[in-house]
């Protein structure tokens, strides 16, 4: 699976967990670190715990190996680190505060999702 049909698989696995404010940005023209991220949010710290582990199994089921991971026990937000591709989990809050939404997109990198968010 190329890279970016995987990370629109994600992003649909995503919205079938329940997250909410889901956003898939191509990120390869701005920096180094990935070629995309996701992004999106849970409602309770419980809920981004449990899209961290659920995430996790997906990409391994489609052969990528987690890197590196930061705050996936707090369940406030977490980052996974899979080379191409950083997922980012965060509570509410949390998400308004850090702002990545706003400090990716340049305006032309926000991938359409095939689903509808706007109905939620």
């Amino acid at each position: 699976m190329e890279d970016q049909e995987l990370v629109l698989a994600l992003a649909s696995f995503l919205y079938e967990k329940k997250a909410q404010d889901i956003i898939v940005l191509k990120v390869s023209h701005l920096t180094v670190l990935c070629d995309y991220l996701v992004i999106a949010s849970g409602r309770t710290a419980a809920q981004v715990s449990a899209l961290t582990d659920g995430v996790d199994e997906f990409m391994a089921r489609n052969n990528l190996d987690l890197r590196r991971t930061e705050g996936r026990h707090e369940g406030r937000w977490a980052i996974l680190d899979y080379g191409s591709v950083m997922v980012h989990l965060f509570h509410r809050d949390e998400r308004a505060y850090y702002g990545l939404d706003r400090l990716w997109n340049d305006g032309t990198n926000v991938l359409d999702l095939p689903f509808d968010q706007s109905a939620d």
